[in-house]
Formats: structure tokens, C-alpha cells, sequence
């Protein structure tokens, strides 16, 4: 149904009942089933306007990170929390700078370490905008993203990522359990609303030896452009 002209072209999917009767299924299934789609960036649920189908074109920069936890359920492994911290503290001047804030402003702060086969392998540390309204007792364990989405009714639209090669501090390495100095992968992203507006800064260290990222490529008028992102764990 997603892939008929109109609705390709904008039109907004008939209301919950109708599209309950036509696929004979409970409602509750249904908006079950749209409430995955929209967590995939396939269809888009503005209140009071509708659902629609989110234009290819539109696809948001971080499609491929909305839920780490299940990219890699979907290469075989399950991925373990070791260690997670939900603060109030003041905002340092990376994430003010990125946010919009000024620098000391007291700021929601999640650090995790995650991994696999009782291994961490990246920590995690992400500021989130006062403006979310976020209350220190929001249930983590679950997608970050649909967590955010579920408290405060705000949708992670887009991202700015940058990436480079770091060596393990002393911190770092006890957190990972590797020698200080190891290479890591650092991957820094600010992620905005619909509106442009930036709801979180992060910085995720990944070690290098146990993550691989890796980009496919297309060539078109300009040269060679990133088509989609895949992570491997070797």
C-alpha cells in the first residue's frame, strides 16, 4: 500500500479504522505496526495532519543508528549493558557549544558502556537539550531514540556526524577494558528535531580492534557519494 502513487506522492494514509478493516486487524496491532514504521523512517505521523509516507529523498542521517541495539540483533548479537549513569550536571563546553547553551547549564547526561560475549566495546556519552524536558527517570534499557520519542513526543529528524581516530585514555580504557593508549573509534553527532532544532550532543568511543564501520558508496554528477552505513564486529 506504502508504494501506490498517491500516497508516494504525499497523500496522507486513511485513518486508523479504515486501515484496520481493510487488513482485518485489531487496532491495537495496527498501531503497533505503524508506530515500527515510523521508528524505521518509512512513514511520518504528524499530530493533528495525518500519517504519511516520509519521501526517500528525506531520509534521515542517522537511519542507520537509530537503534544500535537492534542493527546488531540483526548480525546475531545481543548487546549487553555493563555500565549506565543518568546525571543532572553541568553541560561542558563541547556540548554547549553544540546544543546552544551556555556553558555550566545543568543538562541530562546518560554515559553507557554496551557490548557483546561479555566484551564492551564502545561508551557512550550523550547531553540532551533542557528543552526535551526529560526527568531522570526514563527507562533507558530501551532505544534511545524511541525512549526520547515515547517522554517527550519529539522525533530525532537528523544528524551531523564526524568521525575520527583517538587513543584510549586512562578513563576510557578502564571503562573498555583495554590498555590505555588502544585506538578507538570516535564518532561525534548532534542530532536535531524536525525543526532543526538540536535535542542531543554525543560522543561514542568505540574500540577498533572489536567495531568496524564501514560506508557503501555510489558515483553520480560530483564523484563518489556515501549511499548508506553498515557496521561489522569482527
Amino acid at each position: 500500500m506504502l508504494t501506490l502513487p498517491e500516497f508516494q506522492n504525499g497523500a496522507l494514509l486513511p485513518d486508523e479504522l479504515r486501515l484496520a478493516n481493510r487488513f482485518g486487524v485489531s487496532r491495537g496491532t495496527l498501531r503497533a505496526g505503524i508506530a515500527q514504521l515510523v521508528h524505521e523512517g518509512l512513514i511520518e505521523r504528524k499530530a493533528g495532519v495525518g500519517t504519511r509516507v516520509r519521501p526517500q529523498s528525506a531520509e534521515s542521517g542517522i537511519g542507520a543508528w537509530r537503534s544500535f541495539s537492534r542493527e546488531m540483533a540483526r548480525k546475531g548479537l545481543q548487546v549487553e549493558n555493563f555500565r549506565q549513569d543518568f546525571q543532572l550536571l553541568a553541560a561542558d563546553d563541547a556540548a554547549a557549544g553544540s546544543l546552544q547553551v551556555k556553558p555550566g547549564m545543568k543538562l541530562w547526561r546518560l554515559d553507557r558502556v554496551r557490548g557483546w560475549n561479555r566484551r564492551p566495546v564502545l561508551h557512550t556519552r550523550s547531553w540532551f537539550h533542557p528543552r526535551l524536558g526529560l526527568t531522570g527517570r526514563e527507562d533507558f534499557s530501551r532505544p534511545l531514540y524511541e525512549v526520547v520519542e515515547a517522554a517527550t513526543g519529539v522525533v530525532a529528524e537528523n544528524a551531523r556526524e564526524e568521525f575520527a581516530a583517538v587513543l584510549a585514555s586512562p578513563p576510557l580504557a578502564r571503562l573498555l577494558s583495554i590498555k590505555v593508549g588502544e585506538p578507538l573509534l570516535l564518532r561525534t553527532h548532534t542530532v536535531f528535531d524536525a525543526g532543526g532544532r538540536p535535542i542531543e550532543f554525543a560522543q561514542v568511543h568505540y574500540v577498533s580492534a572489536r567495531f568496524r564501520l564501514t560506508l557503501d558508496l555510489r558515483r553520480d554528477g560530483n564523484g563518489l557519494e556515501p549511499t548508506a552505513g553498515r557496521t561489522k564486529a569482527p
